[in-house]
């Protein structure tokens, strides 16, 4: 946790920077602390705990910008850090762009907490989490002659943050999480070794969901027995919401300030283009209370808001920080997204499926990339060969091909099945004409 004596301290450290040459200056403090208990066969394989704490100075001197971080937070030994600071950034290199952004776009308080930190976050017992791990991996072990190896785990964290700036921002963030997940591996034809995993995740331990994790994961993996190519041609494509988020991604990258700015980007010059179908609608919704990924304000201090990314398909926005902003001479808007909720359909992933007269569910990506600059992608891919509706064939070894925004273009069908303890909540997703090669 981050006290009112470590927070005079940030401020005195930005003061005494401000005195000793900064022109501007920002100081971010960090508090946190992590558990996680790792089993094997409900056996304890491996147990970690962390905790860290420290302050970052972002430094702004004679047109230079230099970022030092330290854990030592004596103010004797901080004098020194933050005048070595101060000395260092004078050898680099000119950069007016490296500026902080206008006090106006600042977040100034007064909106309800968001109710990211479980205030019961210290009084869950050790032996209560190792015994949630425990469980799940005996909801596997023991049910199929085929299993070769359970592992299970159980991890949590919390983490406070403080930030102030010498043009007029303060703000603080706090949050916790809490994780099980189980993996399981299965003896299956010849020499293969199939293995799945499921998990489930959550701000509040209580609202963990702490059964069926390990029954999921046996049985998606002994779904996998069997594996093989199937012809290559263009199939439909469904894609479950556990991977869903992978197509998006390349998207995201390519309206970020970073990209556009290097002209490393596909959607460079596409606001206002249409470069998905009608069912392509994605908001980012920062303010979402209780909410995994919901800020009042970005890692520079901007105050977010409610935006339409892609509204039926049309590009509206870009991520632009101050910094890529004037390099680029652009107006700025937050430097990421928080919460990105994407326009839902009305069924679930076994109703999409069975609208599928020939096609190919997606279960896992393995391997590939996408070009960011041309939109090209190439990924490897696990699932099922749909027929008529049904899973026949689980599949491997086969790969997805194409340009992001073609593929986008040929969005027909979105689920009503995101995960909601996401900050992605992406559903499942259904795109026509998609080209695989196998055999």
């Amino acid at each position: 946790m981050i006290t009112d004596e470590n927070k005079r301290l940030a401020q005195w450290a930005m003061e005494y920077a401000l005195k000793n040459g900064c022109q501007a200056a920002k100081v971010s403090l960090y508090s946190g602390s992590n558990t996680s208990f790792e089993l094997r066969d409900a056996k304890m394989d491996k147990l970690q705990q962390a905790s860290e704490s420290g302050m970052s100075l972002y430094l702004y001197v004679d047109g230079r910008y230099g970022t030092y971080s330290t854990n030592r937070l004596d103010k004797k030994e901080l004098e020194s850090f933050i005048r070595n600071g101060i000395e260092s950034t004078r050898y680099l290199s000119k950069d007016e762009a490296r500026v902080l952004p206008d006090a106006s776009r600042y977040y100034k308080g007064g909106k309800p907490d968001l109710q990211l930190l479980d205030p019961k976050f210290s009084k869950v017992h050790p032996d209560e989490k190792v015994a949630l791990a425990k469980a799940i991996a005996e909801e596997a072990m023991g049910r199929d002659s085929r299993i070769i190896s359970v592992e299970s785990s159980y991890g949590d964290g919390e983490s406070y943050g403080y930030q102030i700036t010498s043009n007029g921002f303060e703000g603080e963030t706090r949050q916790s999480w809490y994780s099980l997940s189980a993996s399981v591996s299965v003896k299956g034809e010849g020499e293969t070794r199939p293995s799945s995993y499921w998990y489930e995740s959550s701000l509040y331990f209580d609202d963990l969901i702490k059964k069926g994790i390990g029954q999921k994961a046996l049985e998606r993996t002994l779904q996998k027995i069997g594996q093989r190519k199937s012809s290559s041609g263009k199939y439909t494509m469904v894609v479950d919401p556990m991977n869903s988020g992978q197509l998006l991604r390349p998207m995201l990258s390519a309206i970020y300030g970073s990209a556009l700015q290097q002209k490393n980007s596909f959607l460079l010059d596409k606001i206002g283009e249409k470069v998905g179908s009608d069912k392509f609608t994605l908001l980012d919704e920062p303010h979402l209370i209780g909410a995994s990924g919901a800020r009042y304000f970005d890692s520079e201090g901007v105050a977010t808001e409610r935006r339409t990314v892609f509204d039926k398909g049309v590009l509206k926005t870009y991520y632009i920080d101050t910094y890529n902003a004037k390099k680029m001479g652009v107006e700025p808007t937050v430097a990421n997204p928080s919460i990105m909720v994407m326009q839902t359909g009305e069924k679930d992933l076994n109703g999409l499926v069975a609208g599928v007269d020939r096609g190919i569910l997606v279960t896992g990506f393995n391997g590939g990339n996408s070009n960011s600059s041309t939109g090209d992608f190439s990924y490897g891919i696990e699932g099922f060969l749909i027929e008529k509706g049904k899973l026949t064939q689980p599949l491997s070894e086969m790969n997805v091909t194409g340009n992001m925004i073609t593929l986008w273009s040929s969005l027909v069908e979105t689920g009503n099945d995101p995960r909601l303890t996401s900050s992605w909540r992406i559903p499942s997703l259904v795109f026509e004409g998609v080209d695989f090669s196998g055999l």
